[in-house]
């Protein structure tokens, strides 16, 4: 019989430690609820454009996701992975899209071409978590296969700036941002930048424009840099006349699209690339119009650098633009909170025939992660709590809850053993807006004593000694039995 490993963070009693695995977060009821609304109001726009719903398994084959390690046998660089009982590698899905690729390949012949889906879910992701950054979070995609052409991207951009407002971000909050590929890769040839590696480094120094400075960018571009901690990151090499074409070309956007493609004209020249992307840019962007998008909710932005190994065209980024201030006074910027671009080569893998599509993420997790720091999500009301004043027999309160329920209001009866300054404290700490207390003398009476209990912290502010409180019990009063559920019902409702 093999030994337990013994876990060194393990109590000295023996007991399980209560723990969890980073960046796996655990969500309340709030965060859940505006979770779900968020879904709720971004696919009613994905429906609203004329997409489709589609939901695949959260597993996948492991080599339908395209991930795997050259050296090691267990395909897990950046995903979950398992052997299944075939001896087969499956992974949790990374995202939406690639099982979306191997749904589409599976069913070509007899889905709609375009095919229009949009979908939401969680995803996983086997990577190093941080501030806003989880290894299980939810997305949610919309994606056209089989259409290829830049009006297609153009209404997936005007399609993700609605999906924005829809989950809640407001005028100048958040700003989708657009380039191509194809400007990118006639910047790249233009400075001689021919190995792969070589272009790789400038455009992840591109993508850090935002994040280092114009200052903190030419120095990844040319010798290198050394952060605060002292690491150095080796550089590009480029020399100064190449690190000014590529910097003016990183700075061409951030106005208005026509402006931006006036300057873009300027930076990358006449190449056969830069031509055919200045056009993808312009067909965009008669695109929005048609689509009436604001030029303030979509900017072209060529140091947007995303999804370099499987986005062949244009590339979208949404950006939440407001910053926030956390409980301990620091400013937060979430950043980037959904993406997308062209990918024309994904379905190809499973056919060998390339296949257009186009598509955009919303990351709900991140955006609602930003409202709650910022304070946009609200603490929801809980239940009204019936307490039960007789432990002996609850019956009565049992009934009283089983009332207000069958008239559509959320409600409970305590089922501790505590007394009643217990329950009034598990009423608080449950968000109830009202307790209903009924004893002996209210069931003599023919009454209940119902307690305002947002009202009654309001005026409890201005009562100063226990004796006033416990004379004036703030928020308290009787109502006759059968006015009961009216009378809450008003309560509940002017708490929402």
């Amino acid at each position: 019989m093999s030994k337990k490993k013994q876990d060194p963070d393990a109590p000295k009693s023996g007991k399980d430690l209560a723990r969890k695995p980073r960046g796996f977060p655990d969500r309340r009821e709030a965060l859940i609820h505006a979770q779900g609304e968020m879904i709720d109001r971004v696919t009613a726009v994905y429906r609203r454009w004329g997409f489709e719903a589609l939901d695949t398994g959260a597993f996948e084959y492991a080599d339908a996701l395209g991930k795997f390690l050259p050296d090691d046998d267990r395909p897990n660089a950046g995903v979950f992975s398992l052997q299944d009982d075939d001896e087969q590698w499956i992974s949790l899905r990374y995202d939406l899209t690639a099982p979306l690729a191997r749904f589409a390949a599976e069913n070509w012949q007899t889905l709609p071409k375009p095919f229009r889906r949009y979908a939401a879910g969680p995803v996983w992701r086997n990577e190093k978590p941080g501030p806003g950054r989880f290894r299980e979070f939810l997305q949610c995609d919309a994606d056209t296969v089989g259409a290829a052409g830049a009006h297609a991207d153009a209404e997936m951009v005007a399609m993700a700036a609605e999906a924005m407002r829809a989950a809640g971000a407001g005028d100048g909050e958040f700003a989708v941002r657009v380039n191509t590929r194809r400007l990118l890769n006639a910047v790249l040839d233009g400075v001689g930048a021919n190995s792969d590696a070589a272009r790789l480094t400038i455009l992840r120094a591109l993508d850090k424009l935002d994040r280092l400075g114009e200052d903190g960018v030419k120095l990844l571009l040319g010798p290198g840099r050394e952060d605060e901690s002292g690491d150095f990151t080796k550089g590009a090499g480029l020399d100064a006349g190449s690190i000014d074409k590529v910097m003016a070309f990183a700075q061409a956007g951030r106005a208005t699209r026509g402006d931006t493609l006036e300057a873009l004209g300027r930076a990358v020249g006449t190449g056969e690339e830069a031509s055919a992307g200045l056009d993808e840019l312009a067909a965009i962007a008669r695109g929005l119009e048609a689509f009436g998008c604001p030029d303030s909710d979509v900017l072209f932005d060529p140091s947007v650098v995303r999804g370099l190994e499987y986005y062949t065209g244009p590339v979208f980024e949404a950006e939440l633009l407001k910053e926030t201030v956390d409980e301990d006074g620091n400013v937060v910027r979430i950043g980037s909170v959904g993406g997308g671009g062209r990918y024309d080569d994904l379905v190809a893998r499973f056919t060998g025939e390339k296949v257009p599509a186009t598509g955009f993420s919303v990351g709900i997790s991140r955006l609602a992660t930003a409202f709650a720091i910022s304070g946009d999500i609200e603490a929801l009301n809980g239940p009204v709590v019936v307490l039960n004043l007789n432990r002996d027999d609850p019956t009565e309160a049992l009934k009283l809850a089983t009332e207000l329920r069958a008239a559509g209001i959320r409600a409970e009866a305590y089922m501790g053993s505590s007394g009643m300054r217990p329950q009034m404290k598990y009423a608080d700490r449950r968000g109830a807006p009202v307790a209903v207390m009924v004893g002996e003398d209210e069931i003599a009476k023919g009454v209940v004593t119902i307690k305002d209990l947002k009202e009654g912290a309001k005026q409890a502010k201005a009562i100063k000694s226990n004796e006033e409180y416990r004379e004036a019990r703030p928020g308290q009063f009787e109502a006759p039995r059968a006015e009961m559920v009216a009378r809450i019902r008003e309560i509940v409702e002017a708490a929402e």
